[in-house]
């Protein structure tokens, strides 16, 4: 459930500041009529991540034992990937973020309805396909029970109600620790989707030691093994591969997210 949360909070925000800027730079620009195609974009591209995310969950039930192995290892690394390099981004790009949104519907207003369309759902459908593509795979590391599925209602709903706050500057979020904390939080349940990911490519024999185990308790089911199993990856059952991988992958990707940080200024 923590995990989930996390994952719907940060990107759910990212997406609903994404929105507010482009709702208050055309309203103050004069175009506030064109208000209708910018949520039709926004409209598209939530229902391409929602479709995403059930076109994965089916195409994993229709294939085979081992098919399905490799569907969820291979998805598992782009994900990781994916949120890696979105991570780092937002570093870079939070101070300019504003700016190239405006440009980009600077551009997209004099070619028409389909290009402010489109730029919408483009701004906003980057976050959604990093949303749904992670949160699949994290539901294949978590438990089975409601509970993931609560932690996305809560974390999207925390994530649309502080951007409407944001937005309506009735609360002031220093936006720079925020994304810093979240940041480092998400690199750590990335390293646990990675962790996960590496044991399916064992699983199927394409990586070695599925069987060379650092430690294994696979009766232990007790609320605290699931809770670290699902949130960082290290859970009652671990390979040395999946130990050493997962280690390498939060050294290497925290210390450069922590060289130097980019503080954007206060919003609210």
């Amino acid at each position: 459930m923590l995990s989930t949360f996390l994952i719907a909070l940060r990107e759910g925000l990212e997406a609903a500041l994404i929105v507010g800027i482009l709702v208050a730079y055309l309203s103050k620009s004069g175009s506030k009529a064109r208000l209708p195609y910018l949520w039709l974009g926004v409209a598209g591209a939530i229902g391409f991540s929602f479709g995403l995310g059930a076109f994965l969950s089916f195409t994993s039930t229709q294939l085979s034992v081992r098919g399905e192995e490799i569907f969820a290892g291979t998805t598992s690394l782009v994900a990781v990937a994916l949120v890696t390099w979105m991570v780092f981004w937002m570093k870079r790009s939070a101070r300019g973020l504003k700016n190239e949104l405006q440009g980009k519907v600077d551009q997209a207003l004099p070619m028409g309805r389909t290009a402010l369309i489109l730029t919408a759902f483009v701004a906003v459908a980057r976050e959604g396909l990093e949303t749904a593509l992670f949160i699949y795979t994290n539901f294949k590391t978590v438990s089975q029970d409601t509970a993931p599925t609560v932690g996305l209602i809560f974390g999207l709903l925390a994530a649309i109600l502080l951007g409407y706050l944001i937005y309506r500057r009735a609360i002031s979020l220093n936006l720079g620790k925020f994304f810093t904390v979240t940041g480092i939080a998400l690199l750590v349940v990335a390293a646990g989707v990675f962790s996960h990911g590496i044991n399916e490519f064992q699983n199927f024999g394409a990586l070695p030691g599925a069987n060379a185990f650092a430690w294994n308790f696979p009766n232990d089911s007790s609320i605290l093994a699931t809770i670290f199993d699902g949130t960082i990856g290290i859970g009652a059952s671990i390979t040395w591969l999946q130990l050493l991988l997962w280690g390498s992958y939060l050294a290497l990707t925290l210390k450069a997210y922590l060289k130097k940080s980019v503080v954007p200024t206060r919003v609210g």
